[in-house]
């Protein structure tokens, strides 16, 4: 793929209300989990990871809006120096998959807040659905590559999700996935944003806007044993979609140094990940890995940009382990992805 230079970056989760903060809390083991207030049809609190400037009792979009407009106010800050009166840009956006409490209006509705929030900012965009699930910003990273191969583009990839819904609650208990008394592997349920803007190098530097980080691969790829299968996943979706970010790389010199994936304490992503180190190992200088769910709950369609603002912000505040990281992420419909990111030079760390 033509490489893409990282120039803007934003976050928005429960331990932070900006890209740099996020990062700071996840390094240090920050973890902001509170009792929603909701009880299990076992009369247990549910315990979550929550936007630290939630109003008490908001719900949908109500909950959804002021993340959303965080990391856009970022990202404008970030892009500050332009002038996008006219257009210049174009937005792809990460989503839940459609499930109880995100439906396809509620699709609808980000796409329109987004374009309305940036055209108040002075920004003419196009926005468009290019991904689902954990892995959708994966997705729309490839839609961002094939343009980027026609011309020069600057795309803002941008991933939201929010768990914190008594509908979407009730289904992730029914399905015996919510971290619950008798559930041993389920997830803390979250919501977040994060996003980063992509430039081709020649657009970056006539624009003469510093380079964060460069993509330098990208892959996806359908994991047809699904988390509800009977066998689980033995990690073939998520081999493919590292291997193919990977085909750019000069293998073993050019192995990864670091890896952020999405594992939550759901035992199939743990499996999954058992069973792809097997297959892709080569590609990584180590079998260790980052979760950062540890720290912010299950984020679930804003995992894919958030990996990658973690990674740039290692690579920027220079404690990274080495030059490359993998952000690697699976979508519940069987969506797999993965995105290699790249330090500038003169940085990437220890």
């Amino acid at each position: 793929m033509t490489p893409l230079e990282v120039v803007a970056i934003a976050a928005r989760t429960p331990v932070g209300l900006t890209a740099a903060t996020t990062a700071a809390a996840v390094r240090a083991g920050i973890s902001r989990v509170i009792e929603f207030p909701f009880i299990t049809r076992q009369g247990e609190p549910i315990i979550t990871a929550a936007d630290p400037r939630a109003v008490e009792g908001a719900s949908g979009h109500d909950r959804w809006r002021p993340i959303l407009l965080g990391v856009i106010d970022e990202i404008r800050a970030g892009l500050s120096g332009l002038d996008l009166r006219r257009g210049g840009l174009d937005v792809l956006l990460a989503l839940p998959e459609v499930r109880p409490g995100f439906s396809a209006e509620d699709w609808q509705w980000v796409v329109q807040t987004t374009a309305a929030a940036l055209h108040e900012r002075g920004v003419l965009a196009r926005v468009v659905v290019g991904g689902q699930g954990h892995a959708g910003a994966m997705a729309c990273m490839e839609r961002a590559a094939a343009v980027a191969a026609r011309g020069e583009a600057l795309m803002l990839v941008l991933g939201l999700d929010g768990y914190l819904d008594v509908s979407t609650f009730l289904w992730l208990e029914e399905l015996r996935r919510l971290s619950i008394p008798g559930v041993a592997n389920g997830l803390v349920p979250s919501e977040a944003a994060g996003a980063f803007v992509v430039a081709p190098r020649a657009l970056q530097r006539r624009l003469g806007m510093p380079a964060l980080a460069t993509v330098v691969g990208v892959g996806t790829a359908v994991e047809a044993r699904r988390w509800d299968s009977e066998t689980g996943s033995f990690g073939e979706g998520a081999t493919k979609a590292v291997l193919g970010a990977a085909a750019g790389l000069s293998l073993p010199a050019e192995a990864v140094d670091a890896v952020v994936c999405d594992i939550n304490g759901e035992r199939y992503r743990s499996e999954e990940w058992g069973f792809f180190a097997t297959r892709a190992h080569h590609v990584m200088r180590s079998l260790s890995y980052q979760a950062p769910s540890d720290s912010w709950g299950d984020v679930g369609a804003a995992f894919g940009a958030l990996g990658v603002v973690l990674s740039v912000q290692s690579f920027q505040r220079g404690y990274a382990p080495g030059p490359r990281a993998l952000v690697m992420a699976g979508s519940d419909g069987g969506l797999r992805g993965a995105v290699i990111v790249q330090a500038p030079e003169g940085a990437g760390g220890r």
